[in-house]
Formats: structure tokens, sequence, C-alpha cells
């Protein structure tokens, strides 16, 4: 059974955040190489759909139903991967880039912590509403 109650956001320092990369890390590398899959997927699609169009449509099903197993199973992954980042309290901002915030409190108001695959560490922070251009280093 799943709970529907509100989860309360959960708050962290800098230090947590950075401890919980070793979670967020692995899910982020996931999402970003099933979005490239993906693109390759649904580029490959398009093109044979092309191909489809201008030779009368005499292609095997095959062709299509393996595509579409591909394009179903990568979004299944990115799903997956964001769902489980999601549970461990931090958000995911950039599927391609592999941007990741936590929710923090700075004086008593939210900010995000915010991180991006290849960095070793947390390391900047930006307001609710300044997103990755605002981000300043850390501390708070």
């Amino acid at each position: 059974m799943h709970d529907h109650t509100v989860a309360t956001t959960r708050y962290f320092t800098p230090e947590e955040a950075s401890e919980l990369l070793s979670a967020v890390r692995p899910l982020a590398e996931q999402i970003v190489e099933h979005r490239r899959l993906l693109a390759i997927a649904l580029q490959r699609r398009e093109r044979l759909q092309v191909v489809v169009r201008n030779n009368g449509g005499k292609l095997p099903p095959r062709a299509f139903a393996e595509l579409e197993s591909e394009v179903q199973g990568a979004s299944a992954e990115v799903a997956r991967c964001v769902r489980e980042i999601h549970e461990l309290g931090a958000q995911i901002k950039d599927l391609d880039r592999g941007l990741v915030d936590f929710p923090a409190l700075r004086d008593g108001e939210e900010v995000l912590l915010c991180w991006q695959l290849g960095e070793e560490r947390v390391g900047h922070w930006h307001g609710l509403d300044d997103g990755f251009a605002g981000r300043r280093e850390l501390p708070l």
C-alpha cells in the first residue's frame, strides 16, 4: 500500500548533501546515459518512419517493435532513476546534464544546494527562483 500523505521537505546541510552523492551520483549517471540512448532510439525511429513513408510502407514490423521497446525501456529507466532521486529527498533539474538540487535552509529561508554530474561534491547553492545561472559558491 502506498501512503498518500504529503512528504515533508527534507532539508540538507552541504555536508549531508555531499554524503548523499554516493547514492545520487550513480542515479544521475544512469539518467544521462538512458537519455542519450533514448535520443538515439528516437532518431532511429524517426529515420525509419521517413523510409517507410518514402517506400510505401514496406518494412518489417519487427524493426519498429524493437525500436519501440528501446524507447520504452530507456524512458522507464529514466523515470525509475528520477523517482529514486526524489525518494532520497533531492530533485533532478536537468536530465541531460545530471543536475540535482537539494533543499536547504539559509537564515530560515528555503534555498537549493546545487550539484551536477562531474562535480566532486556539492559546492554551490541558489535561491528558489535563480536556477542554475544564479548559482553561487558555498558556504551559504
